[in-house]
């Protein structure tokens, strides 16, 4: 398996793209409320999962850097106290920005259920890619 299969950059470009096909067939099937709920709850969850990415990044580089393996240990427990911190405090910020835009009456429920879920059909789609690339390129 080839290193890029995996990469974010190609998780972001199949992200967006899912997303904008996602827009596109519910701008085509429902209203054009439906499919700017889907765009919006797709930017969210995109932007959460790249957020996340950095932060699991960000925790891995300062436990590595780290020369002395009891520097490590605490680095890493005050690095995932850190990460905990800002992914409850990520959670909380998009629970939220969907409370109001629901309240608002701007979003369709189920559009913005459907957007939220572009991360999930991204991660579906390429681990469906790379088992495809697994059993078809000859290196079983």
């Amino acid at each position: 398996m080839a290193e890029d299969e995996l990469s974010l950059q190609k998780m972001q470009v199949v992200g967006w793209t899912v997303l904008v096909i996602m827009t596109a067939v519910s701008t085509l099937l429902m209203s054009l409320q439906f499919a700017a709920s889907v765009f919006i709850g797709g930017v969210i969850s995109i932007v959460s999962f790249w957020l996340s990415y950095k932060d699991v990044i960000r925790l891995v580089d300062s436990v590595t850097s780290t020369p002395l393996a009891e520097a490590k240990k605490e680095s890493a427990r005050l690095g995932q106290k850190g990460y905990l911190i800002k992914f409850w405090i990520r959670l909380a910020i998009i629970g939220v920005v969907l409370l109001l835009i629901i309240k608002s009456g701007m979003a369709n429920i189920f559009g913005l259920i459907l957007g939220l879920s572009t991360v999930v059909v991204t991660i579906m789609f390429m681990s469906m890619n790379v088992v495809y690339h697994y059993y078809f390129s000859g290196r079983r």
